[in-house]
């Protein structure tokens, strides 16, 4: 029997994050396809018991190893090296023992690594067909960072992007097929690459119709008496930090001139300090981590995702439309999702444009229900994991088997 290795830079589950929330759910998918092993990597952000039973009710081994390098000597290394420090910073000899032994002792066909810095850890000639999910094309991503700041640190990402490409364009050379999470993403790597459709495509990003379903009780959450607008989203993230930061600088004084009650929550767990910073602002509250982001969206009149930097599809605009949300949304967050303008969500670009989006569906009760209701029908039709999740098989190789989750 045909049996996958599946690679992972952070353990899949909980599923607390954008990265993760898509790991998990492929996990699920592939180990319904076939028997399925799984090495992934911890690193002081995470629980290394953490999500072990989880994986082990799906997954036939489980193999959880540390990163073996600080971040800090990936980026000396890197230096001397001339390699990536997005990729150094994921070494671990540890995993590269995990990865050999599983390819020693089990019959695997498929090799399925998840996130590009995972690479490294596919030996060349196994036999194995290797799929490769970059997710996203982190170099251009980088290339994006290098265009603002300080000197120095527009050097160190104009330089890290290079390397970084180097590095995706040979492993999507030697990979059977590279995914990424939205036809943007997979176009744009088809164009710098030279690599035909066969070989680059994209995989979408789903959501949980269940769980994020509005109709559902809910916890009660502290607000004011006026309106809540909501942003969601791991908050030491550079692009999640630059949305709020902006938005509760610059957004959030011509939105109380009009509504003087408003308040901007920002949920999410691990705010840097600069994040803290925004709470003593009038009209801005910084929640850290809280125990289910649902209930705040739950709550929210209005969800927001005014990224100026973003790649492939953000989850945190599918979960809010899921939860039939009114979102509005810059061109960068709304890039890649499937819905309409001004129907299923609004795009909004720079700030007066936000701020003029928000006090409108504000200002307009019956609007901001139909495009809650709109986004939340957009999601049933275009993005529940099952729906996402059906090309899966032919990506693979193989055959969908009844007996894959017997551990």
């Amino acid at each position: 029997m045909s049996e996958v290795l599946f690679l992972a830079h952070r353990v899949p589950f909980p599923p607390d994050r954008g990265d993760k929330i898509r790991s998990w759910n492929i996990l699920k998918a592939i180990a319904k396809i076939a028997p399925t092993h799984v090495c992934a990597l911890w690193d002081k952000a995470d629980d290394p018991a953490a999500g072990k039973a989880e994986i082990a009710e799906i997954a036939h081994s489980c193999y959880i190893e540390p990163v073996g390098i600080s971040r800090t000597g990936a980026m000396a290394s890197a230096l001397l090296t001339g390699q990536s420090a997005s990729v150094r910073a994921f070494s671990s000899p540890a995993l590269a023992a995990s990865v050999a032994q599983v390819l020693r002792e089990r019959p695997i066909s498929v090799i399925y690594a998840y996130s590009g810095q995972m690479a490294q850890f596919v030996p060349v000639d196994t036999g194995a067909r290797f799929v490769m999910d970059f997710v996203d094309m982190d170099s251009a991503k980088f290339e994006q960072f290098a265009r603002s700041g300080a000197a120095l640190s527009r050097l160190a990402n104009a330089q890290e992007a290079k390397r970084l490409f180097a590095f995706e364009r040979s492993v999507a050379c030697r990979a059977d097929v590279s995914l990424f999470v939205s036809d943007a993403e997979a176009a744009l790597f088809r164009k710098k690459t030279g690599l035909g459709p066969d070989r680059v495509r994209p995989l979408e990003n789903g959501i949980d119709l269940e769980s994020y379903d509005p109709t559902l009780p809910r916890c009660a959450v502290e607000r004011g008496e006026g309106p809540l607008i909501v942003f969601t989203g791991q908050m030491d993230y550079a692009p999640n930090v630059e949305a709020v930061s902006i938005f509760a600088r610059e957004v959030m004084p011509l939105v109380r001139v009009r509504q003087r009650k408003a308040v901007f929550a920002i949920v999410g767990r691990a705010p840097t300090a600069e994040v803290e910073a925004l709470a003593r602002l009038p009209g801005v509250e910084v929640t850290g981590g809280v125990p289910d982001t649902r209930d705040w969206l739950a709550a929210a009149d209005i969800v927001v995702a005014p990224l100026r930097l973003a790649r492939g599809i953000q989850n945190k605009v599918l979960e809010a439309m899921a939860m039939a949300r009114p979102v509005v949304a810059s061109p960068a967050a709304a890039e890649g999702i499937d819905a309409v303008n001004g129907r299923d969500f609004v795009v909004a670009d720079g700030v007066a444009a936000e701020a003029e989006a928000v006090l409108a569906l504000l200002g307009d009760a019956d609007q901001a229900a139909a495009l809650g209701a709109a986004a939340r029908h957009r999601m049933i039709a275009r993005y529940g994991w099952d729906a996402r999740m059906a090309d899966l098989p032919a990506i693979l190789g193989l055959r969908r088997n009844s007996t894959a989750c017997a551990a």
